[in-house]
């Protein structure tokens, strides 16, 4: 799996757990191991203007994701074909902010974020109810299964 991790932003995050997730996660949905996926962490700043652009929302946001090939989660018998995913855009500051509120580290919060966008990247959606229940259950499945992944390792 081709997966590039890019910090622009000010604030230090160990990217190896984000790796590690993302390789989880990919795994977990049968992605080809040929697939490519970006992730890039920026400020506030630079999130605020691709929200603006892209979604004509102003302010920055947590996560934002950039489908490229439409690529959907495979099965055990026919994994997803190769391609690019596309980039899941991720900001710290906001990513810290939300982790306080919710009473977890930043690193559980840009765990939460990363999975998510990934799931965008799929296909998976939340606009309507049943998309919801679908995409938030299985984005708890998948972060769950990397936390007892992480568990066993040690």
């Amino acid at each position: 799996m081709m997966i590039e991790i890019n910090n622009e932003s000010a604030i230090s995050i160990d990217e190896t757990v984000l790796l590690r997730l993302t390789e989880s996660n990919l795994a977990a949905l049968y992605v080809s191991p040929d697939a490519e996926v970006a992730i890039v962490l920026v400020d506030e700043g630079a999130m605020e203007a691709l929200h603006v652009q892209w979604m004509d929302e102003p302010g920055p946001t947590d996560v934002l994701s950039f489908p490229m090939d439409e690529l959907r989660p495979g099965t055990m018998d026919k994994p997803t074909e190769p391609g690019l995913l596309g980039d899941i855009v991720l900001c710290p500051q906001v990513a810290e902010a939300q982790a306080k509120t919710a009473g977890h580290t930043m690193m559980d919060e840009l765990i939460l974020l990363t999975t998510h966008g990934l799931l965008h990247l799929l296909g998976y959606d939340h606009a309507e109810p049943e998309e919801e229940r679908e995409m938030f259950g299985l984005q708890r499945e998948l972060i769950a299964h990397f936390h007892e992944g992480e568990k066993n390792a040690r």
